[in-house]
């Protein structure tokens, strides 16, 4: 057995990626046993805090996907525990959380990203919908892409090719979060880069080219086998590669993460990355993106997940 003592591995929650998160606890559980680490796994709920503070683990594994699981809330109450965890801190979080602020971050440290505009819900009604929605059609231009600004797993996202479709798609979008990011949608190679940081500095691992069955990467094209065609590593060239792994890598320094993320970039006609967002805490389920980059890199998921759990325990609560 590892001499890390007992972890914990945090799945669940309450957020409508709540089974995805519980697939990701499962795998990373398992992976941890097999590499020796003694794991017990909890949902959040009231006994939580009191079990942690009866019997404090060594470090904790974050798989929590959506709402307290990566919007910092979770973590924040780590610290308050002084218990360590792998992954971005409770501020880090919160601004990586929220993909108009992360836009801006990025785009700011000399990141494509493609132009947006942020409409809450309630804007979008007290000054007119139809008003609103074609200023953004003629600013932005069609394609669009709608998501929530919050939230992950392509819930309540969708693509809009035509101005008739646009209201449905707000329509969609408010069902899962209270303001629309709307982006001219860049229509090209799908691409996702996982970064992991082991002390000397984030890495990028190769990326993963995701080929969706019907042309849209949604929930269902995630998370059910044989619905996307994935390739690890990539079918891109060397210099697009290495492109693609340095937006990731500067996406994760500029928002300030901590050992591990995913940023899912769209790579259009001419060869260029465009940043669309980036994951604090990435799926760990059997269709994952993040465990098909670790393998693509010859490197084993359990023997990382516990060189990341050994890290986080080494620090401490900082």
């Amino acid at each position: 057995m590892s001499d890390l003592g007992h972890v914990l591995v945090l799945a669940g929650g309450l957020s409508y990626e709540r089974e995805v998160s519980l697939r990701s606890g499962r795998r990373v559980s398992e992976v941890l046993r097999a590499a020796g680490v003694s794991v017990e796994t909890r949902d959040i709920d009231a006994s939580l805090v009191p079990r942690v503070l009866a019997d404090p683990p060594s470090a904790v594994f974050v798989t929590l996907h959506g709402g307290a699981g990566e919007d910092g809330a979770i973590r924040s109450v780590l610290e308050l525990l002084s218990v360590p965890y792998v992954g971005a801190r409770s501020e880090a979080c919160r601004v990586a959380f929220d993909k108009p602020t992360a836009k801006t971050v990025v785009r700011s440290a000399g990141v494509r990203t493609p132009r947006s505009v942020t409409l809450p819900k309630e804007t979008f009604h007290d000054l007119g919908a139809s008003a609103v929605l074609a200023r953004i059609v003629e600013r932005l231009g069609l394609p669009l892409f709608v998501k929530p600004s919050r939230g992950g797993s392509a819930l309540g996202s969708s693509v809009v090719r035509t101005a008739e479709d646009l209201p449905s798609a707000m329509v969609g979008c408010f069902a899962y979060g209270d303001t629309a990011l709307i982006e001219r949608c860049v229509e090209g190679v799908e691409v996702a880069v996982s970064v992991v940081d082991l002390g000397e500095g984030p890495v990028a691992l190769p990326p993963v080219e995701i080929v969706p069955d019907d042309g849209v990467y949604d929930y269902a094209a995630r998370y059910t086998a044989g619905r996307t065609e994935f390739f690890a590593p990539a079918r891109l060239s060397p210099e697009l590669a290495t492109a693609c792994a340095e937006m990731a890598v500067t996406a994760h320094t500029a928002l300030g993460l901590r050992d591990i993320s995913r940023t899912d970039l769209i790579v259009d006609g001419d060869g260029l990355p465009h940043f669309l967002e980036v994951n604090v805490a990435p799926g760990m389920t059997e269709t994952s993106l993040f465990p098909m980059a670790v393998e693509a890199a010859d490197d084993d998921l359990g023997s990382l997940c516990r060189s990341l759990l050994e890290q986080a325990a080494a620090r401490g609560a900082a």
